[in-house]
């Protein structure tokens, strides 16, 4: 019976795919949150994280609808790239590993079981209790063009966090080594930056 009910509230929270550790996201709410002046006026790099609560299933989804997601009936995304060659990867890694962000069919497809936040966090331990992290992987171009669009993305999600009192700041610092095997990426793609998110803390 009690793990019945277990089951049952997972579910509730997640719907995974059979047979798989996909997580098929709720459909993002494209309204809401703090006016368009009024976050970028709150928007700051924050570097404490409420370690005990990981982001709902809906946050999560809006968050990354914000960041990566897709916009238009013809495929466009809430953020421009030039001649819109979408040529950027978002990978989010939680506590259980690491997925992949598949926009079109709102989910995360489960790249690696493994928590790689050590790897991200390395001599900033206040990352470790960040619950999520977004990685902006690409293969990097002689114009720049994956840089600039992994800057659009992170800027849309500061945004997002700072119209829904969540805390968030962008790091370089991270073993892109370490991680690129972790990841599996192939030998061109590289994790370009990351961005840690979580709740604020209960005192702020």
């Amino acid at each position: 019976m009690i793990k019945q009910v277990l089951l049952a509230s997972i579910t509730g929270l997640f719907a995974v795919t059979a047979g798989a550790a996909d997580i098929q996201l709720p459909a993002p709410v494209q309204t809401g949150g703090a006016p368009l002046m009024t976050a970028i006026g709150a928007r700051r790099s924050e570097r404490s994280f409420d370690a005990t609560h990981s982001l709902s299933p809906q946050t999560l989804s809006d968050l990354l609808w914000t960041t990566w997601g897709i916009s238009s009936p013809d495929g466009r995304r809430t953020v421009p790239t030039a001649r819109n060659l979408q040529n950027i990867d978002l990978y989010v890694a939680l506590g259980d590993g690491v997925y992949l962000y598949q926009a079109a069919q709102n989910k995360l497809q489960k790249i690696t079981d493994n928590d790689v936040r050590p790897l991200l966090a390395g001599q900033q331990t206040f990352a470790l209790s960040a619950p999520v992290h977004l990685l902006f992987v690409a293969e990097p171009d002689e114009m720049g063009w994956a840089a600039m669009h992994a800057g659009s993305m992170y800027q849309n999600a500061g945004l997002f966090c700072a119209a829904n009192h969540l805390s968030a700041v962008v790091r370089g610092m991270i073993d892109r080594e370490a991680l690129h095997q972790a990841l599996n990426l192939s030998e061109k793609q590289k994790v370009l930056v990351e961005l840690a998110v979580g709740y604020k803390p209960v005192t702020q």
